[in-house]
């Protein structure tokens, strides 16, 4: 079982920067393609980014390219998401999410999930 926390959620003006971690228990953190997905009430869990477990491949959603960079660095079991240029539309809660088998950007293929930490960008 893989167990996966959040940290580094917060509230911030439109325009500003947070940076994410997710620290992962286990010990074969390197294998897992990990991922970031966030969630606003009533809408269905969005993807943003996700890297393989040797960080050679990374893919952004559309909205968040060019601004958010996911990164991993497997001798702390630790994946970032630093969030710049941050916009009130991408306030919402952020999941960490570790994927043991795949590549994929769909949330149903992903097994372990963090508790989610909440992000909030103010106009």
């Amino acid at each position: 079982q893989v167990q996966l926390v959040e940290s580094g959620g917060g509230l911030v003006q439109a325009g500003g920067s947070l940076k994410l971690s997710c620290a992962a228990s286990g010990r074969i953190f390197s294998r897992y393609v990990m991922g970031w997905f966030r969630q606003v009430p009533g809408k269905e869990r969005e993807f943003v980014a996700a890297i393989n477990g040797n960080g050679a491949r990374i893919y952004y959603a559309d909205s968040v390219k060019g601004r958010f960079t996911i990164s991993r660095d497997n001798a702390k079991n630790t994946v970032y998401l630093q969030m710049n240029s941050l916009k009130p539309e991408d306030t919402a809660v952020y999941y960490c999410a570790a994927d043991r088998e795949g590549w994929s950007a769909l949330a149903q293929h992903y097994d372990f999930w963090g508790q989610g930490t909440q992000v909030t960008v103010s106009s």
